[in-house]
């Protein structure tokens, strides 16, 4: 085991005074006459800094040498008032790049409140003084301070084939700090379903044979990260990045975790690349992981200035990201991890999708009662209805599909058993005589998960996207009320902490950065023609957010709803959304939120016709790759009213957002550009892109909830009723 000297930490740095040596083994130095030399060979992944608190901010870098592999390397912070450093605040502080923490290294230094620092870090070789760009951060403004905040938060920024031409842009606003809500890293190499690598823009392994082979596109094997050297590898391309570098070298960031900084549609230690046929629990993987991130990014463990990531620890409490920050009297921002303490989905990808989960008795003594026949459905004991005719057809699709036949028993949805039994009919070769469907009349109505819209054995639709809405309702209401665990999604020790600091906090607003979407995504299929009966229904886009959790939603949104000024500001969907959601048990317990669209991964649109080319069902249907395109109509459809929630949404574009926050009002500015804009590289013509991108500006007031956007120079307030801008 590493000793607690060869730990990683954030060196405390006192600034205006005498080094302070951290932990008692860190000493000054003298900076002298020395000629610095460009060296940024030497830090390949540049300068960043993070976590902004009213007297601290932690700086971060990486150095590497080559004919040094595997050494832990001497380097010197230097930090002064100018960029030319001519106003040093401090003597150069001694600091060590550790090898087994990737030769990166962390200060926290601390200084005055609402201060702009600049610093920069000195590597001597052969006495030779080598000096990494410089850095620019700022401290948190005291907490009593009545300041304007300007901050922006992004999300979502995939390196495959993709370019950062939308950081660009911001690096050229004036801002206070960053707040990044995941996904910086994609843990994939290039998936073809979301993934195009070029020559250029491309994350190759240095040790493919410890990484997840998940396929080949064409001849071209793409993996996942599995092992910490898979995700280090991650962090040095990803940051390699001139526009990214440069962003961090202008403004501190606050970053969270959404799941590609483990695995897709994560839970905890758990992956979902293979939909139920295996368990994918991997706690090492989960592990390295953690420990790329706590390498790679400028965090503040403000409860533990000390922390170290220890690789002996059990997961979740390895590591603790969820944490907050005060701005003035102005923000208390909350920040959360939705991944690490979750449950699993509420529906198995691996459940026999005939299954019935609650049969017509528990339903009706429900308190809801039997739901009406699109959502309870006719269902028959598979083993004794028919002599076990339909249990010995249905076992042997199972076995050609390589599914358990062990799980096609018991009550079976006759919904289900039809469609089966009508393929097979109809199929090349069809039984002599065919077999007969089932007549559901006089049946007993349960909730199956055919009804749920699973109508795959592994599946990712019907159990994490396009799930029957008023179905999924009842499933999960029932499932809640039987075990809140199965809704969890915090944690009982972080909701406590987040209830409790959001309580109590004394500012005008509390701001939640909060990973994913919280106002619900559906949209009412019920009146379209041309797509069957059975996709005629209400539909939740994804249950792998907070639609999957509506009850735990519904809860926490009656508790914050009520403090009143509560805004989140929420990402992952690589779409761009205003709205207001409510507690569905008091529509006057409300928030607003914000969400950004992606840096530079896939839209969501663009996500969803993929999906639908990628379905054996949803592409045999001939109207589903125009409603994929159609989806912001859809969403917003002020007919079917499905989202009254929801007052803005543009699923086709990338940008960021940009927060203006005073003690009247929260301005929030969205910049969006197409998405095509990203696959063109746009280094050194910053003023042409930015040129692009269009900017639509909403605001929330304080002292209320409600939602204003900027109509033709006026402002307009969103009226939840009438879905109209009044």
């Amino acid at each position: 085991m590493l000793s607690r000297r060869s730990f990683l930490r954030a060196t405390v740095v006192t600034l205006g005074a005498a080094f302070v040596p951290g932990c008692g083994d860190d000493t000054s130095s003298t900076a002298g006459n020395r000629e610095l030399v460009d060296g940024t060979g030497y830090f390949p992944q540049s300068v960043a800094s993070g976590d902004p608190r009213p007297k601290s901010v932690v700086v971060w870098t990486r150095v590497v040498d080559s004919e040094k592999a595997g050494w832990d390397l001497d380097i010197e912070l230097e930090v002064a008032l100018d960029s030319a450093f001519t106003k040093p605040v401090s003597e150069p502080i001694k600091l060590q790049a550790l090898a087994a923490y990737d030769n990166c290294v962390k200060a926290r230094i601390v200084g005055e409140p609402g201060k702009t620092y600049y610093y920069r870090f000195v590597y001597e070789r052969g006495g030779i003084h080598y000096v990494s760009r410089v850095g620019r951060t700022k401290t948190a403004p005291e907490e009593d301070a009545d300041v304007p905040v300007r901050f922006a938060f992004v999300s979502c920024q995939d390196f495959v084939g993709r370019y950062y031409n939308t950081l660009l842009a911001l690096g050229n606003e004036d801002l206070d700090f960053v707040v990044h809500l995941g996904d910086y890293i994609y843990e994939t190499t290039g998936d073809p379903s979301f993934q195009t690598p070029d020559d250029a823009r491309k994350v190759v392994f240095r040790d493919p044979a410890s990484a997840i082979e998940l396929g080949a596109s064409g001849d071209v094997k793409f993996y996942a990260a599995k092992s910490l050297d898979n995700y280090r590898d991650l962090y040095r391309t990803y940051r390699s990045d001139l526009a990214l570098q440069a962003m961090h070298e202008k403004f501190p960031m606050i970053p969270t975790w959404d799941d590609h900084e483990f695995s897709n549609d994560c839970w905890g230690a758990n992956a979902t690349y293979l939909s139920g046929r295996a368990s994918e629990l991997d706690v090492a993987r989960r592990k390295a992981a953690n420990q790329a991130w706590f390498e790679y990014q400028p965090v503040d463990y403000a409860d533990d200035p000390a922390f170290t990531y220890d690789p002996a620890a059990e997961v979740p409490n390895d590591i603790r990201i969820y944490r907050d920050f005060t701005f003035g009297k102005h923000i208390h921002l909350v920040v959360t991890d939705l991944r690490s303490y979750r449950p699993d989905h509420l529906i198995p990808e691996d459940a026999f999708p005939g299954a019935v989960i609650f049969d017509e008795a528990t339903l009706t003594a429900s308190p809801g009662g039997l739901p009406g026949p699109t959502v309870a459905t006719p269902y028959v004991d598979i083993e004794t209805y028919a002599g076990g005719l339909y249990k010995g057809v249905l076992s042997q699709v199972a076995m050609a599909a390589g599914y358990e036949v062990a799980k096609v028993t018991g009550n079976v949805s006759v919904d289900y058993i039809n469609a089966v039994v009508a393929q097979i009919n109809g199929g090349a070769t069809p039984p002599d005589p065919p077999i007969p469907t089932i007549d559901p009349a006089g049946q007993p109505r349960g909730l199956s998960y055919f009804d749920l819209n699973k109508v795959g054995f592994y599946a990712q639709i019907g159990t994490r996207y396009f799930v029957h809405k008023d179905a999924f309702d009842v499933f999960s209401t029932l499932r809640y009320a039987a075990d809140p665990k199965t809704q969890d999604v915090m944690g009982e020790a972080q909701e406590a902490w987040f209830l409790e600091t959001l309580t109590n906090a004394t500012t005008t607003w509390k701001v939640w950065a909060n990973e994913f979407n919280i106002v619900p995504v559906q949209v009412d299929l019920r009146q379209i023609a041309g797509i069957p009966a059975s996709v005629q229904r209400r539909f939740y886009m994804g249950v792998e957010g907070w639609d999957g959790f509506r009850d735990k939603r519904n809860e926490l949104l009656g508790k914050i709803g009520a403090l009143g000024n509560v805004v989140a500001l929420t990402g992952d969907l690589h779409t761009f959304m205003v709205g207001t959601p409510w507690s569905e048990q008091d529509p006057t317990k409300k928030i607003v939120e914000f969400m950004t669209g992606a840096v530079s991964s896939t839209p969501f649109r663009d996500e969803l016709s993929s999906q639908v080319k990628g379905d054996p069902v949803l592409s045999q249907i001939p109207a589903a790759p125009l409603l994929a395109f159609q989806i912001d109509d859809l969403v917003l459809d002020t007919e079917t009213k499905v989202n009254p929630h929801l007052a803005h949404a543009e699923s086709n574009t990338h940008g960021y957002a940009i927060a203006e926050v005073s003690a009247a009002e929260i301005v929030v500015t969205l910049h969006s550009v197409a998405g095509k804009e990203v696959t063109t590289n746009y280094a050194g013509k910053t003023a042409d892109f930015a040129a692009k991108m269009k900017k639509v500006r909403f605001k929330t007031v304080a002292g209320g909830s409600d939602l204003f956007k900027e109509i033709d120079g006026a402002w307009k307030r969103w009226d939840a009723e009438t879905l109209m801008w009044a």
